[in-house]
């Protein structure tokens, strides 16, 4: 990460925020990667992670002493950590390791009985302050959620974002809000709840067919839903909903609100009354002034929006052929540019460059979904990393480059990797490349029980590569949104995380399906298709479902050891490209025709 004048390194970052502490007698100060809606992806206003300490991924927890700086990571950004940490004054922490505690058992080793622990509690989950306190209450550890102390010393704070909330007709959305907003209050009535929370941005956005741009890649907006028997009030920042709006959503009885009004209401509420809300998904400073009784639960509508209709599908489908139109034009530039690198240089940045071009020119294109990982070699072992004008490699000689990509469509949401080797492929890296692949295709093709815990699944794509004594550090499955966030929830597959009721596997659920290899210093292999949960028939012992590929896209053949696969894996590609030439072939004429044409002919012996 580069400094100038107007953005000040780390040290001095780090020298701003402890004389604050000092001035306001706190011991440690806690940064969580977080808003006041416990997002993902921040909106630049809460990027205080990386002003503060230099990193640059998206996710990570810091902690400040007077005498200590350390970034909690886990293993998906080590390498990317290692390299933008040094030479600060900040300590790379690995979560999952046993040698690094974690950020909350650190706080409570370390602060003597009597210190205090700052964190801003309007981006502090009531979860995560149950976890703090577990610890460090017991140990005479204070924690004040009052103080904003990064914030006080960030001299050119970026403001919150103004850009205007979109209305999503329901030609598109396929269900009015007022349905979505029935099936809520169903819910909540379920629950014994007369109001309801929600302050999840996708939530927001699904449930009240609204759309925005306050965070990169993502359509949502900053706001929070109080959902009543009757109508629900909108609280969001002034301005970003116009009159012919506001005036649409009355006709929902959906009540435009400012922003900043939400917890005030929220305490008014009638003490008789029951809020439900989810402790995950909800911060501190919301909750803390509540007079009602409380329902802890998940958000029903993150379960409805997480389990896709047919409507929502049929046009899924039709995003996933132009979104692979776009890439067979891509992968035939990305040939002919490799084979005259020699010529015209060619680096990671121009990969992301001509695949936003690309796809700009599909009917819908709304912007890219995540920042385009485009990796060479030694780039590819980090599993989220992004090249930079500051710091990209060149693309040429032997290798693997690594793509990893997606776009938001008015249809919905791509996430595709693929990996394509340059010049020639090592043996070991052949070796890497099917392991993956076989992996990849072992959960593609696996059935299951309908409500199956979806980290169960884990197990299926690890053990190619578990067979090998190879593993990778992040998850082989996110659900992926309509026209919307490109990481959502409930299912995960991953077996780091719990197998709880709420991850069960249900009809409509879109999932990534994107195991990886990663050796750090030379190279990383990741392969993914997006993968929707369909019935696979009921016998007497119930209802399974399999998965439905929805990606479309040739996976390259050139790096696979052909001897390491089993002809029903050989089968199961051989199919998959068919289907990929059936469907993409109508859309692509010249040299993006040719390249599908010969990237997707049968693999054989």
């Amino acid at each position: 990460m580069t400094t100038s004048a107007s953005t000040p390194s780390s040290s001095d970052s780090l020298a701003a925020l402890r004389a604050a502490m000092h001035a306001a007698n706190v011991q440690a100060c806690l940064v969580p990667s977080a808003d006041p809606h416990l997002s993902e992806y921040l909106p630049d206003y809460w990027q205080l992670r990386p002003w503060l300490t230099g990193f640059s991924g998206s996710v990570g927890t810091v902690v400040v002493t007077q005498d200590f700086a350390g970034l909690w990571v886990d293993s998906r950004y080590w390498v990317q950590a290692e390299a933008e940490l040094a030479g600060t004054d900040v300590s790379l922490m690995k979560i999952g390791v046993a040698t690094d505690p974690a950020h909350t058992n650190w706080l409570a080793e370390q602060l003597a009985e009597g210190a205090t622990v700052a964190v801003d509690g309007r981006a502090l989950g009531l979860a995560a302050r149950e976890a703090l306190l577990a610890l460090l209450k017991p140990r005479g550890i204070a924690l004040k959620l009052d103080l904003d102390l990064p914030g006080q010393c960030w001299p050119e704070r970026p403001p919150l974002p103004t850009a205007a909330v979109r209305d999503l007709p329901v030609e598109i959305a396929g269900a009015s809000r007022q349905d979505k907003l029935a099936r809520v209050r169903e819910a909540m009535l379920e629950q014994g709840a007369q109001w309801h929370l929600i302050s999840t941005l996708d939530d927001v956005a699904w449930l009240l067919n609204l759309r925005g741009s306050d965070v990169s890649f993502n359509p949502v907006f900053l706001s929070h839903v109080l959902i009543g028997l009757t109508d629900a009030q909108l609280f969001v920042l002034p301005g970003k909903v116009d009159a012919a709006l506001i005036s649409k959503l009355a006709e929902a009885q959906v009540y435009v609100r400012p922003y900043d009004m939400v917890a005030q209401v929220l305490a008014e509420l009638p003490e008789r009354d029951t809020l439900l809300f989810d402790p995950a998904r909800t911060t501190c400073a919301l909750i803390d002034r509540l007079r009602t009784r409380t329902v802890r639960n998940m958000n029903p509508s993150t379960f409805f929006k997480s389990q896709k209709t047919a409507f929502e599908l049929n046009h899924v489908r039709r995003v996933m052929e132009q979104d692979g139109a776009a890439l067979c034009s891509f992968f035939a530039w990305l040939e002919q540019a490799i084979a005259c690198s020699d010529a015209t240089p060619l680096n990671e940045l121009m990969i992301d460059e001509r695949l936003l071009a690309l796809r700009a020119e599909q009917p819908g294109f709304v912007s890219r979904s995540f920042g385009t990982i485009s990796a060479f070699n030694a780039n590819g072992a980090m599993p989220h990393y992004r090249p930079t004008q500051a710091s990209h490699a060149q693309i040429k000689g032997d290798g693997l480059l690594l793509i990893d990509s997606g776009a938001q469509y008015l249809g919905g949401t791509t996430d595709i990797t693929r990996v394509v080797p340059v010049g020639t492929p090592t043996e070991p890296q052949k070796d890497d490349y099917t392991a993956v692949l076989k992996a990849m295709i072992a959960l593609s093709r696996l059935k299951f029980p309908r409500g199956v815990a979806s980290p169960m699944l884990d197990a299926v794509a690890r053990a190619p590569l578990w067979d090998r004594l190879a593993e990778y550090g992040h998850g082989t499955g996110h659900g992926v949104g309509y026209y919307l966030n490109v990481h959502e929830g409930p299912q995960v597959i991953s077996y780091r995380a719990a197998p709880a009721p709420h991850t069960a596997m249900q009809p409509g659920m879109i999932t990534s399906n994107e195991p990886g290899l990663y050796r750090p210093g030379r190279w990383g292999i990741r392969i993914e298709n997006l993968v929707c949960n369909q019935s696979a028939g009921e016998s007497e012992f119930g209802e399974f479902l399999e998965f439905e590929t929805l990606t479309l896209c040739p996976i390259d053949m050139t790096c696979i050891q052909v001897s390491q696969l089993r002809d029903d894996e050989i089968a199961w590609l051989n199919a998959y490209h068919q289907e990929v030439c059936r469907r993409l072939a109508p859309r692509l004429s010249g040299e993006g025709l040719a390249w599908l044409l010969q990237r997707t002919r049968p693999l054989t012996r």
